[in-house]
């Protein structure tokens, strides 16, 4: 499914959500899960990516976001572009992956890679009521997934910090 979302205002807070193409379960191996996290975490260091909050799930992921310099929509292309190389080949060169052959079928298309699928789903985020109406979706995901039963347990989203149970992997921003 194609998500046609443009951002108009890019410096607002927007919560958004990028989808593994055909839904395939990549992270569920630590070693994909840290490559993204890892890149958001350069996009917050160098590019002003400010995170309120957020989750990764085996084959898509939830955040709620801004771009500090107004740029969102460049930050989005390049964290997307950049990823998708990154993790593509992280998998190709996985000695370990056991399902290396069917995850690179998958994700590649006439010798180019298609990691996400195209655009994206966002909305802006205009008060509080629906910061938090998000947020508790976000941090609610794993729950509802089957993964955990408390959200606060799940070890790939912000909902750590929002219980204040322990840092999470992220630097978050207060909204």
């Amino acid at each position: 499914m194609v998500f046609a979302y443009q951002i108009k205002d890019q410096g607002a807070v927007h919560f958004v959500t990028f989808t593994v193409h055909q839904w395939v379960d990549v992270f569920t191996r630590d070693l994909y899960r840290e490559k993204l996290i890892e890149s958001l975490k350069y996009c917050q260091n160098h590019k002003g990516l400010e995170i309120y909050c957020w989750v990764l799930m085996t084959n898509h992921c939830h955040l709620i976001l801004r771009a500090r310099d107004e740029n969102l929509s460049d930050i989005i292309r390049d964290f997307k572009k950049f990823t998708s190389k990154n993790i593509f080949q992280s998998i190709e060169s996985n000695l370990k992956e056991s399902r290396k052959d069917w995850i690179c079928s998958m994700l590649s298309y006439d010798d180019r890679i298609w990691f996400w699928e195209e655009g994206y789903y966002g909305q802006e985020v205009y008060s509080l009521e629906f910061f938090n109406q998000k947020s508790n979706y976000i941090h609610l995901n794993p729950v509802r997934g089957g993964l955990v039963e408390k959200e606060e347990e799940y070890l790939w989203s912000s909902a750590c910090d929002f219980h204040g149970v322990r840092k999470g992997k992220l630097e978050l921003v207060p909204f």
